[in-house]
């Protein structure tokens, strides 16, 4: 009989250490998902909906579910790729019955220190955000109301709601989930920062390519500033004379915001393009010779965007700086993949 219950005590053992392997405390992931890099600000979350790993899954769950669209074709994931962080490498991303959409995704990388969201600025924040793409025709064409009611009949996310909000998976829970999870796409381990922490050295020409994003002569950093390389502020760089999109205008329905759009943040360049609000411009380098070429003529073109007269040697420089802005660890974290 001892040596029963002594066999029985291994097998206890053994199934314990094996479960703490596949299923690591949920107090150390949570510390890395809240983690936030040096000379980046703390990531505030709005009350009652503050950090906790039950609401963290469910937004997961939720960012890669094709339930959110009313053909169950995509979810927030078909735009927002972890590799590409969580952008998309098409010009326009298309909706459900394939329609094509009407602008180019951005990156959600740091998306939790925005103001505001979309290029027009005109929805102050995540969890407002979460509806545009859900109700839009071109997009998931759907119903948030629609959508808990198809949640309520699943068990998985009816146990989720409850950890995690202790209500059922309705309008609310969907909208703040989504935003707990992506207010954790925390980017800040690039080459650049790696560099600004003294842990790595920069070649000769990344070091070229930095002072000339810095300088005077470019102004880079005038709307590029920052941890997070943008002043969120709005501006029309020259792309078109004439533009389809009417940029911050559709939200302000002011003439005088006609063909701006939110500034860009540049942290991992490398991987977000096509670029542009539509997507027009394909490569870095050709992102670059726009701004050399100091773009075309528009009544609300800033005048920060002028002819910068770069030589071939300048803009290889430029863009191999820019490239040190790539954050590897994020865009190949295991933890926020499906």
């Amino acid at each position: 009989m001892k040596k029963v219950y002594l066999i029985l005590s291994y097998l206890i053992l053994i199934i314990y250490i094996i479960a703490c392997t596949l299923y690591p405390k949920i107090e150390n992931h949570a510390y890395s998902l809240t983690d936030i890099p040096i000379n980046f600000p703390k990531v505030k979350y709005p009350e009652g909906n503050e950090f906790t790993q039950a609401r963290w899954n469910l937004g997961k769950k939720l960012f890669y579910d094709n339930i959110l669209s009313i053909d169950s074709s995509i979810s927030c994931s078909s735009c927002h790729l972890p590799q590409l962080a969580f952008s998309d490498n098409r010009a326009f991303s298309p909706g459900v019955k394939n329609r094509p959409g009407k602008r180019n995704a951005p990156s959600l990388a740091n998306i939790a220190y925005h103001p505001y969201m979309l290029r027009e600025g005109g929805v102050p924040t995540i969890e407002m955000q979460v509806l545009i793409p859900i109700q839009e025709e071109n997009e998931f064409n759907h119903n948030i109301i629609e959508i808990g009611k198809l949640l309520e009949r699943d068990s998985t996310y009816l146990k989720m709601a409850k950890e995690g909000y202790n209500r059922l998976p309705d309008y609310f829970v969907i909208t703040r989930a989504l935003g707990v999870f992506e207010r954790t796409l925390i980017s800040g381990n690039s080459k650049y920062d790696q560099y600004l922490n003294k842990k790595v050295k920069f070649t000769k020409q990344e070091k070229e390519g930095m002072k000339l994003f810095f300088s005077d002569k470019l102004n880079c950093s005038s709307c590029h500033n920052g941890f997070n390389f943008t002043n969120y502020g709005f501006k029309n760089n020259g792309l078109y004379r004439k533009y389809k999109d009417i940029g911050r205008m559709r939200f302000s329905k002011d003439s005088n915001d006609i063909a701006l759009f939110k500034t860009p943040s540049l942290r991992n360049i490398e991987v977000t393009g096509p670029y542009m609000h539509d997507g027009s411009i394909k490569t870095l380098k050709q992102v670059i010779a726009h701004y050399n070429s100091g773009g075309k003529s528009h009544k609300n073109k800033s005048k920060l965007i002028k002819p910068l007269g770069l030589s071939d040697k300048e803009v290889e420089m430029l863009e191999a700086f820019l490239l040190t802005l790539t954050d590897k660890q994020f865009i190949n974290n295991s933890i926020f993949k499906n």
